[in-house]
């Protein structure tokens, strides 16, 4: 189903209140026919049935399932609601954890997962040992936005970043989810990536180690993920930048040698294109 023929939900903007929501599940409110929103969103299920249709691909959905859902993405549920029997919706707008450095909301550290899945959608498996502490997570923002105790609107909002948080550290095994999910040739681009990243690395050096031309890599990697693969490469630099720069002492030189960027000089220059700041005011905000 083409995007521009299905309606777009907005989100619901209210003065004072924090820029975001949630709803535990089943809830018969939530939409299941198909539609797309201009938000981003976390689908989380405890228990589950049916199935989920994401840009027209079916899921079936279980236990302990995150889907990952960008802006634009067209979802629709087969059954009566949201394909499970206890779960989880959280919805935001970028904004919402945004700030004015990050020009684009797929820039963001804490949005990786987001801007990984905008182009193909993503479900995330979450491990059964780690599945209350997500249900924890959720049940925490609902409390604080219900509630509505004194500095309730900070409490959400910081709940929404812990969230963010899991959700991207549990991305960082991506060649691995990218092999389940079907994805052998993304998967060897990321292992290249992630194997190579701290030296010089180029296009052409990813294409050579995967025998085939830079032009049908950049086509498919950029249709798949909505990124160049010289971007994938700059992020999982600057991602390693910014643990060096706040888990170690090692000065910015080094921390840019370390991330495959011997002209200190660059890395600062890539490093605050990204994130409006140099790496040493990132050390020490």
């Amino acid at each position: 189903m083409r995007r521009s023929s299905v309606p777009l939900v907005g989100f619901p903007h209210q003065p004072g209140q924090p820029a975001v929501a949630v709803v535990r599940l089943p809830r018969h409110d939530v939409p299941v026919t198909a539609h797309a929103h201009d938000f981003l969103a976390l689908f989380y299920a405890d228990t589950a049935a049916d199935d989920v249709l994401i840009d027209g691909r079916r899921f079936t959905v279980s236990p302990g399932d995150l889907f990952v859902l960008a802006p634009g993405q067209v979802i629709a549920f087969t059954g009566d609601s949201p394909a499970t029997t206890d779960g989880w919706v959280v919805w935001f707008p970028a904004d919402a954890v945004r700030t004015g450095a990050h020009v684009s909301w797929r820039a963001h550290p804490l949005l990786f997962p987001f801007a990984a899945g905008a182009e193909r959608p993503q479900r995330l498996r979450i491990p059964p040992a780690d599945r209350p502490a997500w249900t924890g997570r959720f049940t925490a923002l609902h409390t604080e936005l219900t509630a509505r105790r004194d500095g309730y609107r900070e409490a959400a909002l910081a709940h929404l970043t812990l969230l963010l948080v899991a959700a991207a550290r549990h991305t960082a095994n991506l060649p691995g989810q990218l092999r389940a999910a079907g994805e052998p040739l993304l998967a060897a681009v990321f292992d290249v990536i992630e194997n190579r990243f701290t030296e010089p690395l180029s296009l052409a050096d990813v294409a050579a180690d995967l025998a085939l031309t830079a032009g049908h890599l950049t086509t498919v990697v950029r249709r798949k993920t909505g990124r160049t693969v010289q971007q994938w490469i700059t992020q999982r630099r600057l991602q390693e930048a910014r643990r060096l720069l706040t888990e170690t002492d090692l000065p910015v030189a080094a921390v840019s040698r370390r991330c495959g960027y011997p002209d200190v000089s660059y890395f600062t220059k890539r490093f605050r294109l990204e994130h409006g700041v140099t790496p040493a005011r990132w050390r020490s905000t």
